[in-house]
């Protein structure tokens, strides 16, 4: 039920997908598929950097940072979908809406700040070959990571704050598939400038351009360095080292781009879910096969563990 001009709201209702009720057996086996697609690989991915030997290395280090944040995401988003098909009910709570935008933001928010510091991982590799060890050692790469994952959590802390003071909504039926902080924004009647000013200032520099611009930077130096290599074979090399984590970076960006920064003038609901269904299900479960299927390393420890199994067998 719609409520309108209260001053304190105890739940949200989630539109979801779509309103026809005939696409929502569909709709929930697709994501559902989609969710088991995304843990298991990204599982795989995870389980096979961590009982390898040869895969302990930085760029294998941040892939499974990567992993479990893909893994977070989709489960933070996801689960609204499954779980709202399984017992018919599309409320969620208050404070449920808030932990749902405040940990979907962090984890993006992480995911950006992790392909940066891969992106500093390529650069060295390929710029510093000889100090590459010394740059990029263990203690370096698990300080790196932490800082990542602290300053997504923090970073989302004032959005939190502003949102919690939001004391007046139009509505409660949030058109989206889980809540988000410009759907749930959108409702409101009070004064919004202040978390506006927050997202455009903090949102769009801090969260989202300064990683950009490390990991920009990065393969500026990276592209420099390979147009200095004259043999073919040896830039081939480097394009192979860096196509992976590259499809990621543009899949990403792309993604966000038109889902928080289109104009005004082209902001639709419906094509926000589309996007939004794109990052939260797509993206996820493309990272374990694009690693897999253009990664050598990660080929052979697969097939490595899968032969081990068969042995045991």
């Amino acid at each position: 039920m719609e409520q309108t001009n209260y001053s304190m709201v105890t739940y949200f209702i989630i539109k979801g997908i779509s309103d026809a009720p005939e696409l929502q057996t569909l709709i929930f086996i697709t994501v559902l598929l989609i969710y088991l697609l995304t843990v298991s690989g990204n599982m795989i991915i995870l389980l096979l950097v961590c009982l390898n030997s040869h895969l302990h290395t930085p760029m294998y280090f941040f892939l499974a940072n990567l992993s479990i944040l893909d893994m977070s995401c989709s489960t933070v988003t996801l689960h609204v979908i499954i779980t709202s098909f399984i017992s018919r009910n599309k409320t969620v709570s208050f404070a449920n809406c808030l932990a749902q935008v405040y940990f979907f933001s962090c984890f993006t928010s992480n995911e950006l700040l992790i392909l940066s510091a891969m992106s500093y991982d390529r650069y060295a590799a390929i710029c510093k070959p000889l100090h590459y060890h010394m740059v990029m050692n263990g203690r370096v790469c698990k300080m790196m990571a932490f800082v990542c994952w602290i300053l997504g959590l923090i970073e989302m802390i004032p959005y939190l704050v502003l949102l919690l003071h939001i004391s007046c909504y139009k509505s409660n039926i949030i058109n989206h598939f889980f809540c988000d902080i410009m759907p749930v924004m959108k409702l409101s009647c009070s004064d919004n400038s202040a978390l506006e000013i927050l997202i455009f200032t903090e949102g769009l520099f801090l969260m989202s351009t300064t990683p950009f611009l490390l990991t920009f930077c990065s393969y500026v130096f990276i592209i420099n360095a390979t147009l200095r290599i004259h043999s073919n074979i040896g830039r081939r090399k480097v394009f192979y080292t860096c196509s992976s984590h590259l499809t990621v970076v543009v899949l990403l960006y792309t993604t966000l781009f038109f889902q928080y920064l289109r104009p005004r003038s082209v902001d639709i609901l419906e094509s926000n879910k589309l996007f939004s269904l794109f990052n939260t299900a797509a993206v996820p479960i493309l990272n374990p096969l694009i690693y897999s299927l253009k990664n050598k390393d990660v080929k052979s420890a697969l097939k490595e563990n899968i032969s081990k199994i068969k042995l045991k067998v």
